[in-house]
C-alpha cells in the first residue's frame, strides 16, 4: 500500500487578514515540508478567516480572495515547495455575491477548497451542505457545489470536503465510498461548544465508514467575535481506529503516515450520489519515508477546563486581533468579576490587565478587601476610586430613591470605566453571567458597560464551578490560588443599597439556571417547563423577566460562545413581542 505522509495544519487564522493568513499558511507548509510531508491541509475559509459574514457581498473582498489563492500558489513554488501538495479554504465565486433580487439563481459566492501544487490551483472543490442553524447562516452568503473533487496524488485517490458535508449525511461522503477513494481530508471552521469534541469523533468515524475510507479532519483554532474554534484535528481510519489526534485550543502541526490503498481497477465515475465527480491527476510522485511517523493522541481535556480554556482563547484573540493592548475591569470583590479578572490574566497576562475597586457608601469592607486581594494575588494593577462623592453630587441636584438611586451608583461607575479607557485606551470586561444577562439583573449603560464580556455565555452555577477548578488547578501546579476564597463562598450581591443580596430578586441560581436551560437553550414553552417539573409560579415570573430584557441583551458587549444557544448569534428574538406560551 502507498504511504502518504500528511500533515493537519491547526492554525489559527484573522479574518480579512489575507496576507497574514497566506503567511501562516506558507510557514506550516514550510515546516511541513521539512518534516517530509506530500500532502498538507489547512482549515475551511483559511485564506479569508472564517466567518465572514457579508464581507462576501464585496465583489473586492470575493476577488481579493481568489488573487490570493493564485499569489500563494505561486509564493510556495517559489518558496520551494511546489512539491507539497496544499489544501486550503478560501472564498470563491462564479458569478457576483448573490443577495435578494440581485441574485442569480444557482451562481454565486462559494465556500472553496483550492488544491494547490506545482506553483498553481490544480482543481477546487465547493462547499456542497451549507449549515443554515445556530451561529451558521450560509444560505444567506453561499451557493452549494454539485461537484465531488478527487485528485490523485500519485497512485491515491484524495476527495476534498468541507464542513458541514461531514454533519449531514449521504452526499460527498457516500459519493466518496462509491468512487473508491483511499484519502478523504475534511477542512473546517467548526465552532466550540461544551462536549462538541464528545461529538465529532463518534461522527468521523461514521463518515469514514460511510466513505469506506481514511478521513482526515483538520479545524482552525482561535477567537473570532463570539466564536472560539478549538481545533480537536484528527485522524480516523475506515474502521473507526483514531490514528491522530490534535490537542484542544493550541495551533498544532499534525504529522502522520497513512498507509493507503493504491488507486486503479474500477474508473472512478463521472456522476454518483447526485454528485459530479471532478477528478484531476496531480504532477510528482510520492517519496518513500525513511522513518515512519506514527500519530499521536493528545488528552481530551476536562469539562472545566475545557470551558477554561475556551474563555481565555476568545477573550485572548479578541483582544489581539482588535490591536487592544490592555483591559480594564470593575473589581467588586465578587464571584463574576474575580473570574473574569482571572481569564483576563490567564489570556494576556498580568501586566495588560488592570482593575479597578469602585466602592460606594453601601460596599462592605470584606468586598474591598476581596478585590484587593485578588489583585494581590493574580498580580494586575490595581487602583480604588471612590465613587460616592460623584453619586452624592448627582443626589444634589436630582432627587432619585428606590432603584433609581440603586442603579445611579452602577451608571457613574460605568462612566468611569469608560473614562479610563478613552484616557488608556483600554479595553473595558463587563462581567456579567449569563444568568443574569438572561432575566435582565443588570444596568444599562451601568454594570453591563464595556467591549467584551468573557462570561456572556456562563450560568452562575458555572462560573462558582470554574472558580473552584482554576483554584485547585493553581494548587496543582504548585502556584497561588488565583482567587480569594471569600469571592467563592459568600452570598453574591449587588451591594447598591444595604444588606442587599442577589436572592432578594432572583430565585436561588441552581433552580433559575435548570430553569433557564430549558426556557433558553432547550426552547421549552410553558407547558413543556411545567410537564419537565419546574414550579408553576417560577416559570411565570422567570419567563417574563427573560421575554423582557431582550432590549437589555440587544445592547450588551459580545463574549464567546460556549454554550449550544448563545445569546446574540444562536438566540434571535423580537425585542417587541407579545407572545407567551
Amino acid at each position: 500500500m502507498p504511504t502518504v505522509r500528511i500533515a493537519l495544519a491547526q492554525v489559527d487564522p484573522t479574518v480579512g487578514d489575507l496576507a497574514g493568513n497566506a503567511a501562516l499558511v506558507r510557514e506550516h507548509t514550510r515546516k511541513a515540508a521539512e518534516s517530509g510531508a506530500h500532502l498538507v491541509v489547512f482549515p475551511e475559509m483559511m485564506v479569508t478567516g472564517y466567518p465572514v459574514e457579508d464581507l462576501v457581498f464585496r465583489e473586492s473582498f470575493v476577488n481579493a480572495s481568489r488573487a490570493a489563492v493564485d499569489a500563494l500558489a505561486r509564493d510556495l513554488a517559489a518558496d520551494g515547495l511546489g512539491h507539497v501538495v496544499v489544501v486550503v479554504g478560501y472564498l470563491d465565486a462564479d458569478g457576483p455575491p448573490r443577495l435578494g433580487a440581485d441574485a442569480t439563481p444557482g451562481r454565486g459566492a462559494r465556500n472553496a477548497a483550492a488544491v494547490i501544487t506545482d506553483g498553481r490551483v490544480h482543481a477546487r472543490y465547493f462547499k456542497h451542505h451549507l449549515p443554515n442553524y445556530g451561529v451558521f447562516d450560509e444560505d444567506r452568503y453561499f451557493v452549494p457545489g454539485d461537484m465531488l473533487t478527487v485528485v490523485r496524488l500519485d497512485n491515491v485517490d484524495v476527495a476534498v470536503t468541507i464542513c458541514e458535508d461531514l454533519w449531514q449525511a449521504g452526499g460527498p461522503f457516500t459519493a466518496a465510498g462509491e468512487a473508491g477513494v483511499g484519502l478523504v481530508v475534511n477542512i473546517n471552521g467548526s465552532p466550540y461548544e461544551r462536549n462538541k469534541d464528545d461529538v465529532r469523533l463518534p461522527l468521523v468515524a461514521r463518515r469514514a465508514a460511510e466513505a469506506r475510507a481514511t478521513v482526515a479532519y483538520v479545524n482552525m483554532v482561535g477567537g473570532q467575535d463570539e466564536l472560539v474554534f478549538d481545533g480537536d484535528s484528527m485522524v480516523v481510519a475506515p474502521d473507526g481506529t483514531v490514528l491522530a489526534r490534535a490537542p484542544q485550543f493550541s495551533e498544532e502541526l499534525v504529522i502522520v503516515d497513512l498507509d493507503l490503498p493504491a488507486a486503479g481497477g474500477v474508473p472512478i465515475p463521472e456522476i454518483t450520489a447526485g454528485l459530479r465527480i471532478e477528478h484531476t491527476i496531480l504532477p510528482g510522485k510520492l517519496t518513500v519515508p525513511d522513518t515512519r511517523i506514527t500519530g499521536t493522541i493528545a488528552e481530551r481535556l476536562a469539562d472545566e477546563a475545557e470551558v477554561w480554556q475556551a474563555l481565555v482563547t476568545g477573550l485572548r484573540d479578541y483582544v489581539r486581533k482588535n490591536r487592544f493592548r490592555s483591559v480594564i475591569i470593575a473589581l467588586s470583590g465578587g464571584i463574576d468579576s474575580a473570574v473574569v479578572a482571572t481569564i483576563a490574566v490567564d489570556a494576556l497576562g498580568p501586566d495588560n490587565v488592570y482593575g479597578v475597586s469602585l466602592p460606594s457608601a453601601h460596599s462592605s469592607q470584606h468586598s474591598r478587601d476581596d478585590a484587593a486581594d485578588l489583585a494581590r494575588r493574580t498580580g494586575l494593577h490595581f487602583a480604588t476610586v471612590p465613587i460616592q462623592p460623584m453619586v452624592d453630587a448627582f443626589h444634589a441636584h436630582l432627587t432619585l430613591d428606590g432603584v433609581a438611586a440603586e442603579n445611579l451608583q452602577a451608571r457613574v461607575r460605568g462612566v468611569i470605566l469608560m473614562a479610563l479607557s478613552n484616557q488608556d485606551n483600554h479595553l473595558v470586561l463587563t462581567t456579567g453571567n449569563k444568568s443574569e444577562l438572561s432575566v435582565g439583573y443588570s444596568t444599562l449603560y451601568g454594570d453591563s458597560v464595556g467591549g467584551f464580556n468573557p462570561i456572556k455565555d456562563v450560568p452562575k452555577t458555572m462560573v462558582w464551578r470554574l472558580a473552584r477548578w482554576r483554584n485547585d488547578e493553581a494548587v496543582r501546579r504548585g502556584q497561588t490560588p488565583p482567587i480569594p476564597e471569600n469571592s467563592i463562598t459568600k452570598p453574591p450581591s449587588a451591594e447598591l443599597r444595604p444588606g442587599q443580596l442577589d436572592t432578594d430578586s432572583l430565585p436561588p441560581y441552581e433552580q433559575l439556571d435548570a430553569l433557564l436551560a430549558d426556557y433558553i437553550d432547550r426552547d421549552l414553552g410553558r407547558e413543556a417547563l411545567l410537564a419537565a417539573g419546574h414550579d408553576p409560579e417560577l416559570v411565570a415570573r422567570v419567563a417574563r423577566m427573560v421575554d423582557l430584557a431582550e432590549y437589555k441583551r440587544r445592547q450588551s458587549a459580545p463574549g464567546p460562545k460556549i454554550s449550544i444557544k448563545a445569546f446574540g448569534r444562536d438566540r434571535r428574538l423580537p425585542i417587541t413581542n407579545r407572545f407567551q406560551g
